[in-house]
This record gives structure tokens, C-alpha cells and sequence, in this order.
């Protein structure tokens, strides 16, 4: 059990696909394909040729938009370059975006937030940014994550990622953390992406992760007027690196109106 566990953390995942109905989704959003990627844990254990071949599924899969909540690398800069370097590849129509997960601030994260920018990922930590489809838009947004402050960063501010946001407008939020989601929810966010759980790792040790997160730990949830997605994680934290019935993924949200369900 033990071998399988471990050939299955450290599987190439692969794509989950998921439909998710937003009430009021403007019209030239329908069909709106997002590719979340999360915990990706790039390490020794998850190297250069293991993201390379996540990132090649992804660049398949032909996305309008490309996220990843968080948790991409075990290791500091100097050590884990190479390793992730191939995620600069990542494209997508409406470009590729991120925030920061706990592990990011572990391995200093202001040069990590660096290191990716300049690899062209667009980081969304307590900002927000308007996607614009002839007229129609969504709003994306992204607040950093809790341990922050304990290394002197800002800690996640939903207020200031939403300020820019319109009245009534989709508003795409994401959050490394799931168990906020209320929080959310009363701040109209209409859909929550996160990670951080990796699905429980195993079954039945979902149901303790659970409890930690609020409840939240694998897949799609309501809260209120709320959708929240949780990955299970695209990659695996190398201190535990086992899965049993909770694969990583890839995944693929695809956007509806929720009235013309």
C-alpha cells in the first residue's frame, strides 16, 4: 500500500473536468474555460521533468485563463529554478495568474513572487484584475495567505483585492485557503478556487483534514450564492508524499449561466 500510495502521489495527474453555474454570467463569458493548477510541491521528489510534463497537459487543454493557487515549490530560489522554470511556458488567452500559498513564505517569498513574474505569471496577492470580453467583464481577484505576517508580509485583505470590483459583477476569487469561503460568500464573490488540502491525501484521512478547513476538502461546495472549487492538488508536499482514492489533478472548470441550466 505503501509503494502504491507513493507511485500515486507522484503520478502526472490528470485533467479533471469540472462544469460550474454562476448566476448572471455575462453572456460572452459562457463556455469561459479556466485551467486551475495548485500544490504543485516542485522538489526533488516533483522536478524539472514532472512539471514540465504537467505543464505540457496544460497548454493542451487550449484555456482561456490559467491560475495556480499557491504552494509551487519545496526549496528556496537557487535550489528549485531549473525545476520550475518550465511553468514560464504556461499560455492562455487571458494570460496566466497566481497567488502565493503558505509553503511560498517558508522559502522566501518575495523572491519566489520574483522568479515567477518574470517567467510571466501575473500575481494577484490582495489585487484584482478585469477581464474584458466585448463589453462584458469578470472580475479576478486574489488575497495572500495567512502566514504572511508571521515573515512580515501583508496577510490576505479581501477588502483590497475586491475594491476595484463593480456592482453586481462576477468576481472570481482565489485563495490558497478554502476555509474562508463564508467570508467570501458575503462579499458576493460568485466562484472561490483554492487548494492547500490536497483532497485529504487519503481516504478517510479527508474526513480529519476536513475539520480543519471548515469542511471544505475536495471538489465543488455551496456557500450561499457562492461556488467553491477545491483541488486536490496537482502535485504532492514531499514531508508526506501518498495518495489513496485522492488523485491529483489538473483542472478544468468550464463556466455556465446558471438560468440557462
Amino acid at each position: 500500500l505503501t509503494a502504491l500510495a507513493l507511485k500515486n502521489g507522484t503520478a502526472v495527474p490528470e485533467v479533471k473536468k469540472t462544469d460550474v453555474a454562476l448566476r448572471g454570467l455575462p453572456p460572452r463569458f459562457e463556455g469561459y474555460r479556466i485551467v486551475q493548477l495548485t500544490d504543485l510541491h516542485a522538489s526533488r521528489l516533483l522536478p524539472r521533468s514532472w512539471i514540465q510534463d504537467v505543464v505540457n497537459r496544460t497548454l493542451e487543454l487550449d484555456a482561456d485563463i490559467v491560475v495556480v493557487t499557491g504552494d509551487m515549490i519545496d526549496g528556496w530560489p537557487d535550489a528549485r529554478f531549473s525545476d520550475i522554470e518550465p511553468l514560464g511556458q504556461l499560455r492562455a488567452r487571458d494570460g496566466v495568474f497566481a497567488v502565493t500559498g503558505n509553503h511560498e513564505y517558508y522559502f522566501d517569498a518575495e523572491n519566489w513572487i520574483q522568479t515567477f513574474e518574470k517567467l510571466g505569471m501575473h500575481f494577484l496577492n490582495n489585487a484584482g484584475y478585469r477581464v474584458n470580453r466585448d463589453g462584458d467583464s469578470l472580475y479576478l481577484a486574489g488575497v495572500t495567505d495567512a502566514v504572511a505576517p508571521s515573515y512580515g508580509l501583508p496577510g490576505p485583505d479581501l477588502a483590497q483585492a475586491l475594491k476595484s470590483s463593480r456592482p453586481g459583477e462576477t468576481i472570481i476569487l482565489l485563495d490558497h485557503r478554502p476555509e474562508n469561503a463564508g467570508l467570501a460568500a458575503e462579499r458576493g464573490v460568485s466562484l472561490q478556487l483554492s487548494g492547500h488540502t490536497h483532497g485529504g491525501m487519503i481516504a478517510g484521512l479527508d474526513k480529519l483534514i476536513a475539520l480543519a478547513n471548515n469542511g471544505f476538502v475536495s471538489g465543488l461546495y455551496k456557500q450561499g450564492s457562492l461556488n467553491l472549487y477545491v483541488s486536490n492538488g496537482s502535485g504532492i508536499w514531499n514531508g508526506f508524499p501518498f495518495r489513496l482514492g485522492k488523485p491529483a489533478e489538473i483542472t478544468l472548470i468550464t463556466l455556465h449561466n446558471e438560468n440557462d441550466q
